[in-house]
């Protein structure tokens, strides 16, 4: 039968018992499963830390827990969360299938500018966008000029918040959509229309199942981000967690409060990893034939090119020029004044150095939960891939002080 495998028999030794495995694999699987755990131990140390702080709290851990702010922050934070996740969803599908799945004009080209600002530190983004699109910013001088516009609506609060984290955070989405949907095969695709379905069901019923997991995996590390993000939140003077733990560590001399509120953080964590597991498909899709996928055939736009151009250009206009063209500015006119970049090349080369050695650090410490994940499936090896998404919920002053 074609694209069905049959299980393969283990060898028998003489007398018919089993063979027992090569002496040499099992130092393949210490070489695994030792770096792993112990990998996952150190993720989870801030979190024990964290732990322990809390439960010395004592009678303060109630009070903490059970006021009215508390309750309040834990809905902006969790509102935050879902904003952004599904905005981004709605921002990095359409960009994913224009520049994988279509002949739009220069779309490589697209598909490298629209993943740029991920390059982009959420506070950067922020004060950038402040700077911009404030009550009293630049675009509100230039419109005061041409238009006599006084004042522009606040961009502070959720709105802001909102803007920046989805405009920063959206590639984590696209790169995941997008190559899925290079991998996909599009014999299924033409066997849907084949039997009468429309564009529409074709993707409801044959693509959107394919691209859960990517929808799922990217939509994980979006609303990890969301939690753990504090500059664009404290820039916006939005309350999430990570603000308030900032405040409580800063004005108290006892931590156990923010401790506590870390805590939840990791709950709210553990709670969108339990979401994503659920949220991917068990289904599994397999080829009645060996021979080797080809890539689909391009969509031709036709009179929608020109609509698809300008989504690509607002989106990177928004999220890659507008911050670049501040910083641009402010970098003339600071050169203007009399200002000197000799005092930023200390600065800039402890960034390299600090930002190239921890990629390197952690490209060593991711190998060995990946290749557990991927060439040893399992319920261990999915435990171990699943808290090691944890630490990234923590904001970093949290991670620090632990």
């Amino acid at each position: 039968m074609t694209g069905v495998s049959l299980p393969t028999a283990r060898p028998l030794a003489r007398g018919g018992r089993l063979r027992r495995p090569p002496l040499h694999a099992l130092p393949t699987a210490l070489i695994l499963w030792l770096p792993a755990v112990l990998v996952v131990t150190l993720v989870l140390l801030p979190t024990l830390y964290l732990a322990l702080r809390a439960l010395g709290a004592g009678a303060l851990i109630e009070e903490v827990l059970l006021r009215t702010r508390t309750l309040r922050i834990l809905g902006n934070t969790l509102w935050l969360v879902i904003t952004v996740t599904v905005t981004s969803a709605v921002v990095a599908v359409p960009l994913a299938w224009l520049t994988a799945r279509t002949d739009l004009p220069l779309r490589r080209l697209w598909a490298v500018l629209i993943a740029l600002p991920l390059v982009v530190p959420s506070y950067v983004g922020a004060y950038l966008f402040v700077a911009a699109l404030g009550p009293r910013g630049m675009v509100q001088h230039w419109l005061e000029r041409w238009f006599a516009v006084e004042r522009l609506p606040e961009i502070y609060g959720f709105p802001g918040a909102l803007l920046v984290l989805t405009l920063l955070s959206y590639p984590y989405l696209f790169l995941s959509v997008r190559a899925a949907l290079l991998r996909m095969d599009p014999s299924l695709e033409e066997a849907s229309r084949s039997l009468g379905y429309g564009p529409w069901a074709t993707f409801r019923r044959v693509m959107l199942p394919q691209l859960r997991p990517a929808l799922a995996s990217g939509g994980l590390l979006i609303a990890l981000y969301t939690l753990r993000d504090f500059g664009a939140v404290s820039i916006m003077r939005y309350n999430t967690f990570t603000r308030a733990i900032y405040v409580q560590y800063q004005s108290s001399f006892n931590r156990a409060g923010a401790a506590m509120l870390a805590l939840i953080l990791v709950l709210i964590s553990l709670g969108v990893l339990a979401l994503e597991m659920q949220t991917r498909t068990r289904a599994r899709y397999h080829r009645t034939n060996a021979s080797v996928s080809r890539p689909a055939r391009p969509v031709r736009l036709g009179r929608w090119r020109w609509p698809a151009l300008f989504l690509c250009g607002l989106i990177v206009g928004l999220a890659l020029i507008l911050p670049a063209g501040v910083l641009g500015y402010w970098l003339v006119r600071g050169l203007q004044v009399g200002e000197r970049l000799e005092p930023l090349w200390s600065a800039a080369r402890n960034s390299i150095l600090a930002a190239g050695s921890a990629a390197i650090v952690t490209l060593f410490a991711a190998l060995p939960i990946a290749v557990l994940s991927a060439r040893r499936p399992g319920r261990w090896s999915h435990l171990l891939e699943q808290l090691t998404y944890t630490g990234f919920a923590l904001p970093g002053i949290a991670v620090a002080l632990a």
